[in-house]
């Protein structure tokens, strides 16, 4: 299948960087145009939204006809007749939470979109329904992933400063057992939808038929995402350097294109605030190579250094003395970290423990 994106005549407003208004149409041969394919969901919730909506697993674009109306971002896709696929009928809470029509959320990991109640959060199973937050759970064979990024946003805050990093704490959802780790939604403001686009809708990066487009990139090629397309591109690339440094201390070897976005601001697209932070090396069966190449390669995680670190911020246009003072500056952050002080009772089979071991080891090799 191949694609065509043509904007209507009189309309002026560039909707995506890869779909500049200065081209009326665009086409993508072999399949959806990268920017819509990667609004849809993976994994967990796009498995469920295909069987409901009776749609191949495979086909991004009917899957986006059906739950596309409100998406991450400002874009959403409905069909010609302004129809979405109709609700469940006696669907279970889960099922029920994760087929709402005409909404979807990209990403692999099970979550929902959910909102305060009078009871507390519960899912957003109506359109009419506010969906300012975004409720992710814990796996069967991986119990801790939500105390695990929950940390990792908490030690964040820490390091690279409260206003860098989104906002999100740990709770309960209505309808679905045990705990969740609620994350507000920065591409809203009120009623407002804010442009919000990851590097890999940018780069163009098709997904892929196992979703690994987003893998096949590189920090460097990222860091030219901000140079292009961010209104302050110098702070911007600080602030992205300091990131990249701090995915890799904390041991995350899933910080791929989808885990950096380019935020609506008024001044124009900004870095958005961090999102997605987590320590997989605590888990064995993740990769113990990073997400995305440095200096040609994805390299493992014991091989990194604060000279090739040093080499990457100077390579995305950094002077070499702001690196060493940005480097500096986690170093000291992260040795005196409250998140990491963690109670005497913490048992060597909690993952805390292998969180703080992971986290020392790379600190010492990258920062000192």
């Amino acid at each position: 299948m191949d694609t065509r994106f043509v904007y209507d005549e009189g309309w002026s407003q560039e909707i995506a960087c890869a779909l500049p208004i200065g081209t009326r149409e665009h086409f993508w041969r072999g399949g959806l145009i990268p920017f819509f394919e990667h609004l849809g969901p993976e994994g967990w919730l796009r498995g469920r939204q295909a069987r409901a909506g009776g749609t191949p697993d495979q086909d991004d674009f009917g899957l986006l006809l059906n739950y596309g109306a409100d998406c991450i971002g400002a874009v959403g896709i409905l069909p010609e007749d302004g129809t979405n696929v109709h609700a469940l009928p006696d669907a279970d809470p889960v099922e029920e939470a994760a087929t709402a029509p005409g909404r979807t959320l990209s990403g692999v990991q099970k979550k929902w979109l959910v909102y305060r109640g009078e009871q507390g959060f519960q899912p957003a199973h109506k359109l009419e329904e506010p969906a300012t937050h975004i409720a992710k759970f814990n796996r069967t064979d991986q119990p801790t992933l939500v105390q695990n990024e929950d940390l990792s946003l908490r030690l964040a805050r820490e390091v690279l400063g409260k206003h860098e990093i989104t906002s999100a704490h740990l709770g309960t959802v209505r309808g679905e057992d045990g705990i969740a780790l609620i994350v507000e939604r920065f591409d809203r403001l009120g009623t407002v939808r804010l442009r919000l686009e990851d590097f890999a809708q940018i780069l163009e990066r098709p997904r892929g038929r196992e979703f690994d487009g987003k893998y096949h990139s590189s920090y460097e090629e990222a860091a030219g995402v901000i140079q292009r397309f961010s209104s302050r591109a110098i702070i911007d690339l600080n602030r992205f350097f300091r990131l990249v440094a701090f995915n890799l201390v904390i041991g995350n070897a899933d910080a791929h294109l989808k885990n950096f976005s380019l935020l609506e601001r008024e001044e124009g697209l900004r870095l958005s605030p961090s999102y997605d932070l987590l320590n997989t090396l605590v888990y064995p069966k993740y990769d113990a190579n990073v997400a995305l190449a440095i200096d040609g390669a994805k390299r493992p995680f014991d091989t990194l250094s604060r000279d090739l670190i040093s080499s990457f911020g100077v390579s995305i246009g950094l002077q070499p003395r702001a690196v060493a003072s940005g480097l500096d500056q986690l170093r000291k952050r992260f040795a005196n970290a409250p998140a990491l002080d963690f109670p005497g009772s913490v048992q060597p089979d909690d993952f805390r423990s292998r969180y703080r071991e992971v986290v020392r080891a790379n600190a010492e090799r990258i920062l000192t």
